[in-house]
């Protein structure tokens, strides 16, 4: 989802869309502000994926199902010990208070029920991550794996992206870098819907590009544009400072 703008200093060019003549452009491209790769936290097979490339989803929704039988069955299981390891805490808590056992043994079986708790939140943890929720709404950029495909914790399955809230990435000459101010305005032309977008600088970079002499900055456009998509690109309207 990086900028493939490259580190070359922008050229000036004429403004499209009924702007004035002399006034220079810069390439632009936009991006999400929220983009991640969803992976799996286990090794397991995937049961379903609920969504597919260019679905819209919710916070929060389920997206992929793993088919957890062995790990569910692990967590029944632990259940059961820590009943029986807290059965048997209470009744060595009576013997002893009834002088019927020794210190000893009353001891190990808090000790054999503070294990047997542990491995039940082990259990529950693992099988927390029997489903991958969206961390936030959007959309699905890019589908990595199948259903009933069997993968590897960390493997790739969906790429997916927040399209509510865009930046737009741009490169200027690094004398630029003193003048732009952030928080001033600037206008965004965006290519493939013709039309241009009120921004504002966010960011600026964090580094100057040795080689190109060049920066990077990182405009806000924030407000319901529907239209407008990642990865489209343009040109940002302003004059030098």
């Amino acid at each position: 989802m990086s900028i493939r703008l490259g580190w070359a200093v922008p050229a000036l060019c004429l403004l499209p869309f009924g702007v004035a003549a002399q006034e220079p452009v810069i390439p632009v491209q936009l991006v999400a502000v929220n983009f991640t790769t969803l992976s799996s936290e286990l090794p397991a097979k995937i049961d379903r994926i609920t969504v597919k490339e260019g679905d819209r989803f919710k916070e929060g929704q389920p997206l992929v199902v793993f088919d957890c039988t062995i790990q569910r069955a692990q967590l029944d299981e632990a259940n059961a010990v820590l009943a029986a390891a807290e059965k048997s805490k209470s009744v060595h808590k009576r013997l002893l208070e009834l002088n019927s056992t020794g210190s000893l043994e009353a001891e190990k079986s808090v000790s054999d029920a503070a294990v047997a708790q542990a491995k039940l939140n082990s259990a529950r943890a693992v099988t927390s991550k029997c489903a991958i929720t969206a961390p936030f709404p959007g959309r699905v950029v890019e589908q990595k794996a199948r259903a009933h495909q069997y993968i590897q914790a960390g493997q790739p399955i969906l790429d997916i992206l927040d399209d509510s809230a865009l930046d737009a990435e741009f490169i200027v000459p690094s004398n630029w870098g003193q003048g732009l101010k952030v928080g001033q305005t600037m206008q965004i032309a965006v290519d493939e819907v013709r039309k241009t977008y009120p921004a504002k600088l966010g960011r600026k970079g964090a580094k100057v590009d040795a080689v190109s002499h060049s920066v990077k900055m990182i405009a806000e456009i924030r407000g319901d544009y529907p239209e407008l998509m990642a990865g489209m690109t343009g040109r940002v309207l302003m004059s030098p400072p």
